[in-house]
C-alpha cells in the first residue's frame, strides 16, 4: 500500500512540476521513472525519503541550496522534473536503470560551482541526482591515503584531513565551496600546485557507477577511463560515488601574505614583472599569485577615484625568515617586509585563499554557504608569453570602464612541478611552457547584456596574447560561449580541443567505449563520435 500510495501522490505531483516542459515530452517519461523506481527499489520508503518534486515544500531549498551562480536561480531557468538526494549507492544504481528504460535524461550535482549550470539546468526534461549525502572521509595515516566522499566540500575535506594531522594537506583548490567530484573530475589545481602539481595528478582510485549501473574501481574500469576522469570531466561518464587520493605533506609553520598596490603605486609593472617572475621561482615551496579588482581611492588620478589594485597573494610553505629572503632576491620590486607576512598552520591558511578575512577561524571552511554568492560570468584562458605592458594597459583602462567591485580577474602562475608532467598525461593539457592563467569573473547583478558583451569584448581582447591554435580554457571554468554541440567531430572540436587539446581524441574513444548510448551528457559533456 506504501509504494502503490507513493507512486500515486508523485505521479498527481509530477502533473504540476512538469508545466514548464511540453507535456508530450516529458509527463508519460517521468511518471514511467516515477513507477520504475518504486518497483525496482529494495527500500522503496528509503528511495520515497530522498525524492523531490517541484510541488514539494523543500524542492527549492534543496535545488538553490548549492548552485553556486545566482544566475540560474531565476524563474525562467529551466527545472528538474525530480531531485533525488541518494543515501546508497543501490539507489543510484536504481535511478540509472529506469532513466535508461524510461528515456529521461539525468544530470548529477556536487558542490554545485558550475560556471553554467550544466549540473542542474537542462534543454531537455530531466531529474537531477544531488550526491550531498555522499560525505564520507576516511583517513589512512599510514599511508597518507583517504577515500573522499563525492558530495564533501574542498573546505570539508580540508578541515577534515586537519583533525588527523597538522603536517598532510592536499593539493586542491582556493575556494572552500567547490565540491571535489567536480574538481577532481577536471584535474584541479590550487596553491600547492608548484609543489605537487594537479589534484589529479595525486588521485590513486575511485569508486565509480557507470552507465549500466556497474559499480567499478580503477583496477576494473581500466587505465584509459580512469585517465579520463580525472580532467576529462567526470559527468561526461559516470557517477563517483568516492575517491582514493594521496595526501602531501606540509610544514608545521606556513607563511602566507597579501601584499596590494594600484595603479598610482607602479602596480602595473609589478604585474608585468610578476609574469616572468612567479611562473619560474627557484623554491617550489612558492606560489604566488595576482588578483586584480577595482576600487575607490583618494590617491586615484582620475575625476571618479577609480582605480585598478593588483594584489599578489602567496603561501610559502615554510617560515617568514625563509620567504623573505627568497622574495628579496626573485621579487625585490614588491618590497615585501616581514610586516606584510602571517605564520599559521597550513589549514589556518585556509580561509584566507577563500577570500575570508585575516584571522578567520577554519571552523568556515565547514560552512558549505559561507562563501556570497552572486550571479556571474566567468572566462578563462593561458599564457605562454609575457604581455607588453602596452598589452596589459588595454586590459587595466578597459577594467576602469566598469564600476567599481565589478570585474575580478584571477593571474595564476603554473611552473615547478607542472613542467614534469607532459600535456598527454591527464585529459588537462596546460602543462610545460604555460606560464599562468587569466580566470575572468564578472557580476551580472545589473546591466546584465553590458557586461556580458564587456566580458566577451576583454576576452577577444586577450586574443593575440594567449594561446593559439588553439586557444585554450579550463574545463572546469566551463564556458559554453567557446562551443557547444555534439552533431559533427567538426562542431564537438571547437571546444573540445580548447579545454583537451589533442587529449580530445582519446576522450571521445573513451566516451564511446564506456557510454555508447551517451547517457550521460551536458551541452559540452564529451560526445559520442566516430573518428
Amino acid at each position: 500500500m506504501a509504494s502503490s500510495y507513493w507512486v500515486l501522490s508523485l505521479a498527481v505531483l509530477l502533473l504540476f512540476s512538469t508545466s514548464s516542459w511540453p507535456a508530450a515530452s516529458a509527463d508519460d517519461n517521468v511518471r514511467d521513472f516515477v513507477q520504475c523506481l518504486s518497483r525496482t527499489s529494495a527500500n522503496t520508503e528509503a528511495i520515497s525519503s530522498v525524492t523531490y518534486s517541484l510541488s514539494n515544500s523543500s524542492f527549492t531549498s534543496i535545488l538553490n541550496a548549492r548552485i553556486d551562480n545566482l544566475r540560474f536561480t531565476t524563474s525562467a531557468t529551466p527545472k528538474p522534473l525530480l531531485i533525488i538526494t541518494p543515501t546508497q549507492e543501490s539507489q543510484i544504481q536504481t535511478m540509472i536503470w529506469c532513466a535508461r528504460k524510461t528515456g529521461v535524461s539525468l544530470r548529477i550535482r556536487g558542490g554545485g560551482h558550475d560556471f553554467e549550470g550544466q549540473s542542474y539546468r537542462a534543454t531537455e526534461p530531466f531529474v537531477m541526482l544531488d550526491m550531498i549525502n555522499f560525505r564520507s572521509l576516511n583517513i589512512d595515516l599510514k599511508s597518507s591515503t583517504a577515500w573522499v566522499g563525492a558530495g564533501l566540500t574542498l573546505g570539508e575535506l580540508y578541515y577534515r584531513i586537519s583533525e588527523k594531522s597538522s603536517t598532510l594537506g592536499f593539493p586542491a583548490g582556493l575556494w572552500s565551496t567547490v565540491g571535489v567530484s567536480g574538481f577532481l573530475g577536471g584535474g584541479g589545481y590550487g596553491m600547492l600546485k608548484r609543489k605537487y602539481a594537479l589534484a589529479g595528478d595525486n588521485t590513486l582510485d575511485i569508486r565509480f557507477i557507470d552507465a549500466n549501473g556497474r559499480i567499478l574501481d580503477r583496477k576494473s574500469m581500466g587505465e584509459d577511463l580512469f585517465w579520463a576522469i580525472r580532467g576529462g570531466g567526470i559527468s561526461s561518464f559516470g557517477i563517483a560515488v568516492s575517491w582514493r587520493i594521496q595526501l602531501v605533506p606540509v610544514p608545521k609553520t606556513v607563511t602566507r601574505f597579501g601584499v596590494g598596490r594600484t595603479l598610482e603605486q607602479d602596480g602595473a609593472e609589478l604585474y608585468r614583472r610578476w609574469q616572468s617572475i612567479a611562473p619560474n621561482f627557484e623554491e617550489r615551496d612558492l606560489d604566488v599569485r595576482c588578483v586584480v579588482d577595482t576600487i575607490t581611492s583618494a590617491s586615484s588620478t582620475r575625476g571618479d577615484k577609480k582605480t585598478v589594485r593588483f594584489v599578489f597573494q602567496s603561501l610559502f610553505l615554510g617560515t617568514i625568515d625563509r620567504l623573505i629572503p627568497i622574495m628579496q632576491k626573485s621579487f625585490p620590486e614588491l618590497g615585501l617586509v616581514k610586516e606584510d607576512c602571517i605564520e599559521s598552520s597550513w589549514i589556518e591558511s585556509a580561509p584566507f585563499f577563500s577570500n575570508f578575512s585575516q584571522g578567520t577561524p577554519p571552523e568556515i571552511l565547514l560552512n558549505r554557504n559561507a562563501i556570497p554568492r552572486n550571479p556571474y560570468k566567468g572566462k578563462s584562458s593561458f599564457v605562454r608569453v609575457p604581455i607588453s605592458a602596452q598589452g596589459l594597459n588595454g586590459v587595466w583602462d578597459r577594467m576602469l570602464q566598469l564600476p567599481t567591485e565589478t570585474v575580478l580577474i584571477q593571474y595564476t602562475p603554473f611552473g615547478g612541478k607542472m613542467n614534469e608532467y607532459s600535456e598527454t598525461s591527464l585529459p588537462f593539457p596546460h602543462r610545460p611552457g604555460v606560464l599562468y592563467m587569466i580566470n575572468i569573473g564578472i557580476t551580472l547583478d545589473n546591466d546584465v547584456t553590458e557586461r556580458l558583451q564587456w566580458i566577451n569584448d576583454l576576452f577577444n581582447y586577450y586574443t593575440p596574447y594567449v594561446t593559439q591554435s588553439p586557444r585554450t580554457s579550463y574545463v572546469n571554468y566551463i564556458d559554453l560561449d567557446i562551443g557547444q554541440g555534439s552533431k559533427t567531430y567538426a562542431e564537438a572540436s571547437v571546444w573540445g580541443r580548447k579545454y583537451f587539446g589533442k587529449n580530445f581524441d582519446r576522450l571521445l574513444r573513451v566516451k564511446a567505449a564506456v557510454d555508447p548510448t551517451n547517457f550521460f551528457r551536458h551541452g559540452q559533456s564529451i560526445p559520442v563520435l566516430s573518428i
